[in-house]
């Protein structure tokens, strides 16, 4: 694991996309998404780069969606 600043707990990363705890908690057991689990207190963790990731890829299923 990097160093831990460089990843966002959940209730963090769910502001950043702009959901609740709970979509971001099934995202992740659906699979859209992954996160690591901190190493002493279990508690998911998410890389900004992998929620700049989704976000990008919600805006171009949305774009593709208004083009039509």
């Amino acid at each position: 694991m990097e160093k831990l600043s460089d990843y966002m707990r959940i209730s963090e990363a769910a502001e950043y996309l702009g959901v609740s705890p709970n979509t971001l908690r099934n995202w992740v057991n659906a699979g859209k998404i992954a996160a690591v689990r901190h190493p002493v207190n279990d508690y998911r963790l998410f890389k900004r780069e992998d929620l700049d990731a989704l976000l990008k890829k919600v805006a171009v299923a949305s774009r593709k969606r208004t083009a039509k």
